[in-house]
């Protein structure tokens, strides 16, 4: 499984390697919200978490699904803007002022991402106009809480409030703990930005693709790049710019924007992650062979980024509930599963820390 981006015909200039306050805004909240898909970063979550104001961390869980499962492709609204040539912003406030620009519809759409199951790179219906899409929208969002239904229901009934809020909560956070962050972050980035600029430029795309990741490569005709992930997704740049745009807090997280219409973009980690201690050899027997099947190796992709009911991962997946609750019984047999009751509903999810002793190989392959 792979998501691949056509880049033939792209011309040297229309690639560029940008950062970008904005997702790295996005990508401090997800380390916030996750700790344990970054435990390289315990230390500044921690002391984030310990000097932040109890209000905005209310407003922070308030939306939480907009960050928690990766970040939202709010993240990164330059890829949204027509003509697919836009760059991030230098500063947040020029970025916060590209996501403003999106229209009600790619807003609501991106902000759904994680709940609706809209299509993602093929055009399809609009929830602000579809009403059986609307529908199940909020049938999803009741699975994971009143929060989030809630706040899914006013996002719905009144786009233009929640960008307001959505601003105002990004613009809080940055002086609250990011703006400090990124002051630090920004020339390790721009450094990263510089050093593949230069790879593009003297040794070619493909150098520059494969210093940025084992995981992505060119094929020999230079048209098609690959990004070995345990997902499918197409994606192309048409007439459109190629992004590479790095992260100092996302490893293990390597992520492609390939949503339609929208320019794409490769999200990925700069720096080497902390290796990790290996779990007990019977531990180690009974999970990896949990994790053998490939269809249990899929099911941890979704249980990795948020809890999800066997309903949704049957649909997922096209397969049967009796089927996936199968796979689930050997998974949580083997404790790297944790299940909780809301209400009629039953969320599964996957056990990070646990998986993160079987190897950083494994951990950063569902994750990434």
């Amino acid at each position: 499984m792979s998501v691949t981006i056509d880049i033939a015909g792209l011309r040297p200039e229309r690639l560029a390697v940008v950062p970008s306050p904005l997702a790295e805004l996005g990508m401090a909240l997800h380390a916030l919200s996750e700790p344990g898909h970054h435990p390289g970063l315990q230390g500044w979550v921690t002391g984030v978490t310990a000097r932040l104001d109890s209000h905005l961390a209310d407003r922070m869980s308030e939306a939480d699904f907009l960050w928690r499962t990766t970040f939202s492709d709010l993240f990164m609204p330059f890829a949204g803007i027509p003509g697919r040539s836009t760059l991030p912003g230098a500063a947040l406030v020029d970025e916060l002022d590209l996501l403003d620009k999106l229209t009600d519809e790619q807003f609501v759409a991106t902000a759904l991402e994680f709940t609706c199951a809209l299509p993602y790179s093929t055009r399809g219906p609009d929830v602000l106009s579809d009403r059986e899409v609307r529908r199940r929208a909020l049938d999803l969002a009741a699975a994971r809480g009143p929060q989030q239904l809630r706040f899914s229901e006013r996002l719905l009934a009144d786009p233009p409030r929640i960008r307001t809020w959505l601003r105002q909560f990004l613009q809080d956070c940055d002086e609250a703990f990011f703006a400090e962050t990124w002051s630090r972050l920004q020339h390790q980035l721009a450094a990263d930005a510089r050093h593949k600029t230069d790879l593009l430029r003297h040794k070619g795309l493909a150098e520059a693709l494969g210093a940025v990741s084992s995981a992505v490569t060119l094929d020999e005709s230079a048209t098609l790049i690959t990004v070995d992930k345990l997902g499918d997704g197409h994606t192309g740049v048409g007439d459109g710019r190629l992004l590479l745009v790095p992260t100092s807090l996302g490893w293990p997280h390597l992520m492609v924007l390939h949503r339609c219409d929208w320019q794409p973009v490769l999200h990925y980690p700069v720096g080497s992650p902390e290796p990790t201690a290996p779990p007990p050899l019977d531990q180690l027997a009974l999970r990896m062979t949990a994790l053998s099947h490939p269809v249990r190796m899929r099911l941890c992709r979704n249980l990795a980024r948020g809890a999800h009911t066997t309903g949704e991962l049957a649909q997922a997946h096209g397969m049967t509930a009796p089927e996936i609750s199968r796979h689930l019984g050997v998974l949580k047999k083997a404790g790297l599963i944790t299940t909780r009751r809301r209400g009629r509903y039953v969320l599964h999810q996957l056990d990070v820390a646990v998986v993160a002793r079987l190897g950083s190989d494994f951990l950063e392959g569902i994750l990434r």
